[in-house]
């Protein structure tokens, strides 16, 4: 359990681009990727906004939209590690990815069938489309990849519990290789469902202003390859990140409502595991929803674990530009995590206006931030009281 895990391949499907470099560019530079929804008809809703991924052509017919996005970013990430699609060793590496809906979109057709003309309507087909079980599997197929293969279907969460679970794999010695992270197609169920919660903003999200009105759903996928530090020295691998250790939490305080001491203990244990005090993180990255309580409680848990460093704290959230890709968002955002430490940027928060005096903290307004980044957390918090936080590092031999 002493091996040392670093990242070497990156993978991406967002609303502000596609692979790391397209992405990046978009990211620091305070990039919206949110625009009206065409997916399907909100009319009859009161919002119109998320953060779809445009011009995203299916790789393959006969698998769901979140298993496509999946798949596609996990070949990006691949590519990206420097090893062909063709060379992984099968046995030897694995798949884990996080989902929040899993395959909505087809539960929404078999719905929409049942509802309109009954059962008999309904194409057997999409059936053994849906099971969550489906998106690891399909990566798996595609990549031919016959290692350990996992979903975890952990909510807003699950792209860092992936991660985490991925970097043990490959500790115990189960794997050689992990390709990890989450996916989520965009969803009429949950965008209906925060609608309904009174959670969704209108045009924008706004993490920490004192005038945000909330989250906005959206879509997109988050991959990267982990491997040992020896495996990759031994290849000439490209480093991102090294990986020192993650937290996890559920507070059972509340299905829907974020709870600080939860997310406090899982920051705690992230630095715990990986022997980093606190004063030496450099950037925080933040669950950073946009919802007035999220905000509020995760501010006032940093303040907890950081105290008086907290004011010092880079802390900001790309969910004001990509929108809340439910079970990638971590993912996602852990890419962005890696990509700041490789190139020493921290992405900004846009759309923030006024600052909250309930949440107190530097979110790097509206402009990226050039400054030398050691040490990141990404943090993620999900329904239920699951919270998430990974702990990555500039590598250094």
């Amino acid at each position: 359990m002493d091996k040392r895990i670093v990242i070497t391949g990156l993978g991406v499907v967002s609303s502000i681009g596609t692979g790391k470099d397209d992405f990046w560019k978009a990211l620091i530079a305070g990039t919206s990727g949110i625009s009206k929804i065409s997916s399907f008809d909100t009319s009859g809703y009161p919002t119109h906004y998320g953060g779809e991924v445009k011009n995203f052509e299916p790789g393959n017919k006969n698998m769901g939209r979140a298993s496509n996005l999946a798949i596609a970013s996990a070949k990006l990430a691949v590519v990206d590690a420097g090893i062909k699609l063709d060379n992984l060793e099968s046995q030897e590496t694995g798949v884990v990815i996080g989902t929040t809906m899993g395959e909505s979109q087809v539960l929404e057709k078999l719905n929409d069938a049942w509802v309109k003309n009954g059962t008999e309507a309904i194409d057997p087909q999409l059936i053994p489309l849906y099971p969550c079980n489906v998106l690891s599997l399909n990566v798996a197929q595609e990549l031919k990849l016959a290692g350990p293969n996992f979903v975890i279907p952990n909510a807003c969460a699950a792209g860092n519990y992936a991660i985490g679970y991925a970097y043990d794999l490959i500790r115990m010695g189960k794997a050689r290789m992990m390709l990890a992270g989450g996916t989520d197609a965009f969803s009429r169920i949950a965008f209906i469902g925060f609608n309904r919660l009174l959670a969704v903003a209108p045009e924008k999200c706004q993490p920490f202003d004192k005038n945000r009105k909330g989250m906005l759903v959206a879509e997109g996928s988050g991959m990267v390859l982990i491997e040992t530090l020896e495996a990759a020295l031994k290849r000439g691998a490209n480093i991102y990140a090294e990986i020192l250790g993650y937290g996890l939490s559920c507070d059972a305080h509340h299905m829907t409502a974020p709870f600080n001491e939860g997310i406090k203990e899982a920051i705690e244990k992230a630095l715990s595991e990986s022997k980093i005090p606190a004063d030496k993180v450099d950037y925080f990255s933040a669950h950073g929803t946009g919802t007035p309580a999220n905000d509020r409680q995760e501010c006032l848990a940093i303040k907890k674990v950081f105290g008086d460093y907290s004011k010092k704290l880079p802390v900001s959230s790309i969910k004001s530009m990509l929108g809340h890709t439910m079970g990638a968002a971590s993912a996602i955002e852990a890419v962005a995590c890696a990509l700041s430490v490789k190139n020493d940027i921290i992405p900004p928060t846009i759309n923030f206006q006024t600052a909250d005096p309930e949440c107190g903290i530097d979110c790097v307004p509206n402009v990226a931030r050039s400054m030398k980044v050691d040490v990141v957390l990404n943090s993620a918090s999900a329904f239920g009281g699951n919270n998430a936080c990974l702990a990555l590092k500039k590598f250094l031999p």
